[in-house]
């Protein structure tokens, strides 16, 4: 595979950082310019491309060794482009497999995260780890854009919902109104703290929804798919002395599938119709809002 160069801008004498080229070609891995089983360029080639000695090219293809994005490394001929291991594939409860998704997401210079979900909960929690990354200094985005499909408070959810209905006092709408706008409130804030404590340019909006998602969706960067099924239980709750007997979901022990565009043309395909399939409701049938 030929792959066309990209001017890199150098300002003055300062030379790119290994974690700067190695940033460069893990956004070319994401985005499909390089895919997996394609050769990189020689370190000849790719040290007159960024303008650097071949040392920092080498430091910088190690650390995409050891995040296990390259393979066949050796000195006689360039590395090869990895295929996506077989633990990624694999499902795993959300809470386990959505924070170092979205870990290797935020290492890219410009980073963006769609989901559409019933709260923010796993969301909000999952950030925890690529935010800590991005305050000891090992990742550094330029920038971060997060858009968040929730549903509606005026809508009548399919779940969460009283196991016996009835009455206009509705305790379990009220109680997963009052998560969804707090952990909402918590991710937003979060975020927006790395403008002033990094200088990051940070962006997070909410839109609305019409009815109650069954399934939970991530998109990373426009290049991977996190899918997963919300699954509806009957369980009780005691909150303040009271106990809600409902019908719920505990969408952290979901199961979690990945699509990856890098996998072939059907994960490459099931990405971008969720992209578009999520673009089409935010631009849409979706509202503004509010986190109360």
């Amino acid at each position: 595979m030929v792959v066309t160069q990209e001017n890199v801008a150098v300002n003055g004498s300062r030379r790119l950082t290994p974690q700067e080229i190695a940033d460069t070609l893990r956004e070319r891995i994401r985005t499909g310019a390089l895919r997996a089983g394609d050769r990189l360029p020689t370190q000849a080639e790719l040290a007159e491309e960024f303008g650097v000695e071949r040392g920092t090219v080498r430091q910088a293809l190690r650390a995409l060794q050891e995040d296990g994005l390259l393979s066949n490394v050796s000195k006689g001929s360039p590395p090869r482009i990895a295929e996506p291991t077989s633990a990624q594939a694999e499902p795993q409860p959300t809470m386990v497999a959505l924070a170092p998704r979205l870990t290797e997401a935020f290492s890219a210079r410009h980073v963006h995260v769609d989901a559409a979900c019933l709260t923010a909960e796993t969301l909000m929690l999952a950030l925890g780890e690529p935010l800590r990354r991005i305050h000891e200094g090992s990742i550094s985005p330029e920038s971060i854009d997060v858009r968040i499909l929730l549903p509606s408070r005026k809508i009548n959810l399919a779940f969460p919902v009283p196991v016996e209905q009835g009455g206009d006092d509705d305790p379990v709408h009220d109680r997963w109104l009052a998560q969804r706008n707090a952990q909402g409130h918590v991710l937003r804030h979060n975020l927006q703290a790395l403008r002033a404590t990094h200088g990051i340019d940070v962006k997070v909006a909410f839109r609305a929804l019409p009815f109650t998602p069954p399934a939970k969706l991530y998109l990373l960067n426009g290049t991977e798919a996190l899918f997963a099924y919300y699954m509806v239980a009957r369980r009780e709750e005691t909150t303040d002395g009271e106990t809600l007997d409902m019908y719920d979901v505990l969408g952290t022990e979901s199961l979690l599938f990945s699509f990856d565009r890098r996998s072939g043309q059907r994960d490459e395909a099931f990405v971008a119709q969720s992209q578009l399939w999520f673009n089409a409701l935010w631009e849409t049938i979706t509202t503004d809002l509010t986190l109360s």
